[in-house]
């Protein structure tokens, strides 16, 4: 797929069939997440992949998540200030390194929906508790994934009055 359908196609996608996302699929889709521009290629992120369905189900109390639970492969994408050589980055590099695996996904086929973990508290907090995460790592965001039970049509979301040249 061409970069620019990927992105123009894409759509969140919140139902899955049982058939589990193969290797080869989830590999293709962390490289991608591993290849996301960040700030002085710093790269200040960790990711927690998930296959286990009662580790999955865990999420379905984050509120607004039920449908978690028909994922057959998750990721947690985590920030690491540690890592930054410029401060406060974080969280746009980790949001690049998301957006590069859902665009990876939908190009393999894969259907992903994000989740908002970070900057809610109690997501972040819950988020740890179920991982192990350590206390120096934020959880930021949740890709749920598998094989799409549904098709989206593509949407025309192009808003000429959200445009400003020059000047506001």
């Amino acid at each position: 797929m061409e970069t620019i359908k990927a992105i123009m196609t894409r759509r969140s996608i919140r139902t899955w069939t049982n058939e589990p996302v193969a290797e080869n699929e989830r590999k293709i889709i962390m490289e991608a997440a591993m290849n996301a521009p960040s700030a002085a290629d710093a790269r200040p992120w960790h990711f927690v992949t998930m296959d286990d369905p009662e580790v999955i189900k865990q999420f379905t109390g984050l509120g607004g998540t039920e449908m978690l639970a028909e994922s057959t492969f998750m990721v947690m994408v985590c920030g690491d200030e540690s890592k930054e050589i410029y401060p406060g980055f974080w969280p746009q590099d980790c949001s690049c390194a998301a957006q590069n695996m859902q665009l990876a996904a939908h190009d393999i086929g894969i259907g992903c929906v994000w989740i908002a973990v970070y900057p809610l508290e109690e997501r972040v907090e819950t988020c740890c508790k179920i991982l192990g995460v350590p206390k120096a790592i934020t959880p930021f965001a949740l890709l749920a994934m598998g094989v799409p039970n549904e098709v989206l049509a593509p949407e025309a979301r192009f808003d000429e009055q959200r445009l400003h040249q020059n000047k506001w």
